[in-house]
């Protein structure tokens, strides 16, 4: 073992991703001291187009094995960094678990993070998807994101607006063999101001006997809607939403509403567009509950495919391939995964 990191070859890394699939990695290289990443990258088992930098897994298809090493950064150190009684800066190391961040920030006191509880995976991938749920996107919380540089070779800043946060996006998914993130912190508010207008919020509290509801009260609120609607990865493999939510013109979705006048449309990332739901369109196609051998549909919702067991990483991306060429060919909107595919493009 060296010093600040551990490397392993050929390994397994069914365990290494939520879906649960099988794949290897000529090198697996788990890091736990930044400090360290200089000498690691300097390896020459590691290259900048082959690298594949992971966390929780949650965001990944092992569609074939990784082409290269594996790099996991296993850091997970959390502090309360500044607090002025209005705002609290936290800092997080990359390997910090995202929802066990978001419930203690909760009981901090803090304030923000509540709708993107138990969404699987790591704080360090948190900024590179900019994952969002229920309204709330983790970039409007975020103000600077620590990364090693690889171009350059040094470690480095970014502030919100270098990191060029959009839907389910970041400057760290374009350039995904230059920065790799280390820490990420958080500007957190002490005074809530809760988003309840999402995807059932308001009737969750409700049924809870909740009517002024906290922070805290939207989180568990959240967390109780997801374990409805979303399986547990632990027990059937999957990566939540599979799909993305496709932006379309405004003109485009009026028209879409003249035929499907029950599809939810939401307010776009601009004035003159619109975001669709993905799955109302995929249960519309009657995917919800399919089932090709063990790769499938939850049948509890239509976004989440699922590893019923023994799916391999191509056979769920062979089902994701179906699942939008029938939205396209009914509803002319073309759909992308989320999951970063690996061994395979969309």
């Amino acid at each position: 073992m060296t010093p600040g990191y551990r490397l392993t070859a050929n390994a397994a890394l069914r365990d290494r991703n939520t879906f649960g699939v099988p794949a290897t990695a000529p090198w697996l290289i788990e890091v736990d001291d930044v400090a360290a990443l200089e000498e690691v990258l300097a390896l020459p088992q590691v290259t900048d187009a082959e690298t594949l930098v992971i966390g929780g897994g949650s965001n990944l298809l092992f569609a074939g094995d990784a082409p290269g090493a594996v790099i996991s950064l296993a850091t997970r150190s959390t502090a309360i960094v500044s607090d002025d009684g209005e705002r609290a800066r936290v800092r997080a190391d990359a390997g910090v678990p995202w929802h066990p961040l978001v419930m203690w920030s909760l009981e901090q006191g803090l304030c923000g993070l509540e709708n993107l509880a138990l969404i699987p995976g790591t704080a360090g991938a948190s900024p590179i998807q900019n994952i969002g749920a229920y309204g709330t996107e983790v970039g409007e919380f975020i103000d600077i994101v620590e990364a090693f540089d690889r171009h350059h070779g040094v470690r480095v800043r970014l502030d919100r607006e270098a990191c060029a946060f959009a839907y389910r996006d970041s400057v760290f998914k374009h350039a995904p063999d230059r920065y790799l993130v280390t820490a990420v912190e958080f500007l957190l508010p002490r005074t809530p101001s809760l988003r309840l207008d999402y995807a059932g919020i308001r009737e969750e509290l409700g049924a809870m006997g909740i009517a002024a509801p906290s922070a805290r009260d939207v989180g568990e609120a959240v967390i109780r809607i997801r374990q409805r609607k979303l399986p547990d990865p632990a027990v059937v493999g999957n990566a939540g939403s599979f799909f993305k939510n496709p932006i379309v013109s405004q003109a485009r979705a009026e028209a879409l509403l003249v035929d499907y006048p029950t599809l939810p449309v939401f307010r776009g990332d601009a004035l003159h567009n619109r975001k669709l739901s993905a799955a109302w369109m995929i249960e519309a196609c009657g995917w919800k509950g399919h089932r090709d051998g063990d790769a499938g549909v939850s049948a509890a919702h239509a976004l989440v495919l699922v590893n019923h067991g023994a799916a391999t990483g191509a056979q769920l991306l062979a089902l994701a391939r179906k699942i939008a060429a029938s939205v396209d060919a009914r509803f002319g909107v073309a759909i992308e995964p989320e999951p970063k595919l690996i061994g395979a493009t969309w």
